[in-house]
């Protein structure tokens, strides 16, 4: 047996060796680099708020804009990845989303920017080929590990955004352009930073460690799309604990800088800083959830990985309870770093389970919850942008729902075996 064709049964971070490495590399980077272009304006909103004249209610829509867009993408992306192949599907997806990233500087008054927004939002489907790409290059006693450190690492990158966009936008000024010009400009580097990833991800991964799909003819087989992914519960369990962690992450990414401004008086770089350190917990916390749900699986099964995920999600909830209450800059970072641990342990354990659902249709499956976590973020943005709610009060109201859900999660039987597919499930392509 050529092992260099096989899945990876061992994740060596440093490793850049073989095909399977170097596509893990490339992925987790790439999706790194889509949060520059997925939430580069998140950190610059004090400004833009104030050069565009925008209300509460306005911001609260680019927020909702910004994550609702994915929604559809990543139900797309799932599905093409069954398709085409993760290789051609996020080459596609990156050359496409730089586009409205480095012209969003166009915009001029409200409803230009949030079309813009809106349009922005497809970047966030790089989750499901990363998740996707992941699964295919490892064994499935190290997937959850691997998917884990792919996506925290990745989301890594809306951190480092919240930390570096502000520094950008503070260069550019200092060389001499006006606030109304920097926050314009700032984002002509994450859409380069895109079409840069475009070129390495085509001419350096493959679909497969055998080989891309139309060497293995693997196209023909992926066409038919499975009813049966839509009849298990399973499936819509993972897709509202995806998105009450990960729907969680999208929108405190897209709100932090504004919160911790409003209500802590601190300037845009200090608060995009704090906002940028919930979002750099993604460099270890994520990856915990992966290896300690893989642990548990290998000891207890699916049954014993769907407990670990209603535990640390209820942990979630009981953390942003504690949040919605600091009256003080301390507290308020020490109530974040313990929700913000627990949310992307959540994240990890999640991704952990998904590939083992139906693993015949994992692109599908992982789409379906991905952009679970989306819609996750899409509802929550409607408790920011509402006038007669404040920023700490949804934050409670949303601790309690996370809460909600966790009890679903321990309801939820994920050691069942899924359903034979019959032929009337799986008849009619798309």
């Amino acid at each position: 047996m050529n092992l260099s064709n096989e899945p990876l049964e061992k994740l060596n971070v440093l490793s850049f060796k073989g095909v399977q490495m170097r596509t893990f590399q490339i992925t987790w980077l790439t999706f790194f680099a889509c949060f520059f272009g997925w939430f580069g304006l998140a950190p610059l909103m004090p400004t833009i708020r104030e050069d565009l004249g925008l209300t509460k209610a306005q911001v609260g829509n680019t927020v909702i804009a910004a994550v609702s867009a994915t929604i559809f993408a990543r139900l797309l992306i799932g599905r093409l990845c069954d398709i085409w192949g993760p290789r051609k599907t996020y080459t596609t997806l990156l050359v496409i989303g730089s586009i409205p990233v480095m012209l969003v500087g166009l915009a001029n008054d409200y409803t230009s920017f949030l079309l813009f927004r809106l349009a922005i939002g497809i970047i966030g489907a790089s989750f499901v080929i990363t998740q996707y790409h992941t699964t295919t290059m490892f064994a499935p006693k190290i997937k959850g590990t691997a998917n884990a450190v792919a996506g925290g690492w990745g989301n890594l990158g809306g951190g480092v955004t919240l930390m570096v966009m502000p520094l950008i936008f503070a260069a550019i000024v200092g060389a001499g352009y006006t606030k109304h010009d920097a926050w314009r400009y700032a984002m002509i580097v994450p859409g380069v930073m895109l079409l840069v990833m475009a070129v390495i991800y085509y001419f350096f991964t493959q679909d497969t460690p055998a080989g891309n799909f139309s060497e293995i003819n693997r196209k023909r087989e992926s066409k038919k799309f499975s009813w049966a992914v839509l009849a298990d519960w399973r499936v819509w369990a993972l897709a509202f604990a995806y998105a009450v962690c990960f729907g969680m992450e999208i929108t405190f990414d897209g709100v932090a800088t504004l919160h911790f401004v409003d209500s802590f008086k601190l300037d845009q770089s200090s608060a995009g800083f704090w906002a940028g350190v919930f979002g750099g917990m993604n460099l270890f916390a994520r990856a915990v959830g992966g290896i300690i749900a893989d642990k548990v699986g290998n000891k207890y099964g699916m049954k014993g990985k769907g407990w670990l995920l209603g535990i640390v999600l209820a942990l979630e909830g009981l953390g942003l309870v504690l949040f919605s209450q600091a009256n003080t800059l301390g507290f308020a970072i020490v109530a974040m770093l313990t929700f913000a641990m627990f949310l992307k342990m959540a994240n990890g354990t999640t991704y952990a389970i998904v590939p083992f659902i139906n693993q015949k249709h994992v692109g599908t499956v992982a789409g379906i919850v991905g952009a679970g976590g989306n819609v996750g973020g899409m509802l929550f943005g409607f408790l920011f942008k509402a006038e007669s709610i404040t920023y700490a009060q949804a934050f409670m109201y949303i601790g309690a729902i996370v809460t909600v859900v966790a009890l679903i999660v321990f309801l939820t039987r994920f050691d069942k075996v899924a359903q034979p597919e019959t032929a009337a499930q799986t008849a009619g392509a798309i």
